[in-house]
């Protein structure tokens, strides 16, 4: 077991020592509170027309997510009815996870170091993927690709969407911190 007074993600102590005094240097920030920082990563399994033909489908993609972050995640609803993909009101379609803190540097350096160089034929993240107001969003095709997953219990194969809000005030300045992190850009 870990004590938590000792323990520091790693990249947290990399932000702390390396990243913002990059950033600051490179922006010219006055004052620390303006150098950017990442606030959470929020990860989404849509289960789709597995959930609306079987409901544990979306229970195995909310275990699947919890195994993967340590976080217990959230099994998402449909808002609205709609006849043509046969789903109603409250059905169970997916699980999400939002990671603050401790947690979301630990699954970040996973995320940089361990998942992204397992993907098939990995040529780095699309560098484009910025909302404009300093967020940034991926999706993964497997969520495989991460080692807390066992392969051969597997009964479905999940898509994933990760969302990386930071509190940049413009693109420019989140890809700069990412790129800090060691994020592979590929453009």
């Amino acid at each position: 077991m870990l004590d938590t007074a000792q323990y520091t993600p790693r990249l947290k102590a990399h932000y702390r020592d390396t990243v913002r005094p990059a950033l600051k240097e490179e922006f010219g920030y006055k004052n620390d509170m303006q150098i950017p920082r990442l606030e959470k990563i929020v990860l989404n399994i849509g289960a789709g027309t597995e959930a609306v033909r079987d409901s544990k489908k979306a229970k195995s993609a909310a275990d699947d997510l919890t195994t993967i972050t340590g976080q217990r995640a959230v099994i998402t609803k449909a808002k609205k009815s709609i006849a043509g993909f046969r789903v109603r009101e409250g059905m169970p379609l997916g699980a999400k996870v939002t990671l603050r803190g401790d947690r979301m540097y630990d699954f970040f350096d996973r995320l940089i170091t361990v998942a992204l160089p397992r993907v098939r034929d990995f040529r780095g993240v699309k560098g484009s993927s910025f909302d404009g107001r300093g967020n940034y969003a991926m999706g993964l095709k497997e969520h495989i690709v991460f080692p807390e997953i066992d392969f051969d219990k597997v009964d479905e194969v999940w898509g994933m969407d990760i969302i990386i809000c930071t509190d940049a005030k413009s693109d420019a300045e989140a890809k700069a911190l990412l790129k800090l992190f060691n994020m592979p850009f590929n453009s």
